[in-house]
């Protein structure tokens, strides 16, 4: 296979062409060049930048931050893109050490994310402000589920962290890993249900029902598996709860529960039909609920 290298200039004015001709609709950066944000970071800016100056393209870009990028390149990053990703790959330093020891969580990749947070701050009203991402390899460093939840819940709380992604790790011939297990595949997906529940449903990580080893139950979804323990008991009152309230039923997400608060001030809700028609699945979220003060059948011949 033979190599090709763009210059900055050449890769804009390629990227332009198949914009153009409708193949694509937006353009990710990135590089897996180690040496820093001065090295790699610098083509990847000046491309976008010759994409929005010489080519006025205002579609979607999204550019990786470098380890080690300076804070410099951090702003104009966010002033050309409409994502960036600071991926940190580890839930910690030490945990990163084990992935990737060239490179030092603390000086390469967590100032990146503290600039984001400023500079979102002060940077002039008339810039929109890139969404900002990151990446977490699961599985041969060893990490708990709770080492990772609890630090990208500080991430979404303390550094306007929009999205993180989980990627179970897949072991390649001939690498220094080689020989790491594969993480069971139900892994990530519970991770990204646990996510979900930090980013939209309310729920702290310490709410999250771990088990003793740190790590969440493959068996149900975290969020059944938190309802079981507390609402199975105390179901919730569908109209009288508050929207926190109903996104802690199984069952019903943010659409369904808006839907919901809307309906009851037109009447009162008694029957999981109701709450089938306003979105919710109903079945599910039956043994955790109560309509008009009464438990709803468990099951109905309508389901």
């Amino acid at each position: 296979m033979r190599r090709v290298t763009f210059s900055p200039a050449e890769l804009a004015a390629e990227f332009n062409r198949i914009q153009r001709a409708g193949l694509v609709k937006g353009l990710f950066l990135s590089s897996g060049i180690i040496g820093g944000g001065l090295k790699t970071m610098d083509p990847i800016l000046d491309t976008a930048a010759i994409l929005r100056q010489k080519y006025n393209y205002r579609g979607y870009i999204h550019l990786k931050i470098m380890p080690g990028a300076e804070q410099a390149q951090v702003e104009q990053a966010m002033r050309l893109a409409d994502r960036i990703s600071i991926n940190l790959e580890g839930a910690n330093s030490r945990r990163l050490a084990h992935l990737a020891p060239q490179k030092n969580m603390q000086t390469d990749l967590l100032p990146a994310m503290r600039w984001y947070k400023d500079l979102e701050r002060t940077l002039p009203a008339v810039v929109k402000r890139p969404s900002m991402v990151t990446q977490f390899v699961i599985g041969p460093a060893g990490e708990s589920d709770r080492e990772l939840l609890t630090g990208v819940e500080w991430l979404y709380r303390r550094r306007s962290l929009s999205r993180a992604y989980y990627s179970a790790f897949s072991p390649m011939p001939d690498t220094p890993l080689a020989n790491a297990p594969r993480p069971p595949a139900m892994r990530q997906h519970r991770l990204y249900q646990a996510d979900w529940l930090l980013r939209f449903y309310g729920f702290q990580a310490d709410e999250l029902p771990f088990a003793a080893d740190g790590n969440l139950p493959l068996t149900l979804d975290p969020k059944l598996m938190w309802a079981q323990a507390h609402l199975a008991a105390a179901p919730v009152e569908v109209n009288r709860a508050t929207r926190t309230d109903l996104l802690r039923v199984p069952g019903i997400g943010p659409g369904s529960a808006q839907a919901i608060l809307q309906a009851r001030s037109r009447g009162r809700l008694r029957h999981l039909s109701d709450l089938k028609i306003l979105g919710a699945v109903a079945k599910r979220a039956a043994p955790f609920i109560l309509l008009n003060g009464r438990r709803p059948p468990r099951q109905l011949s309508l389901f």
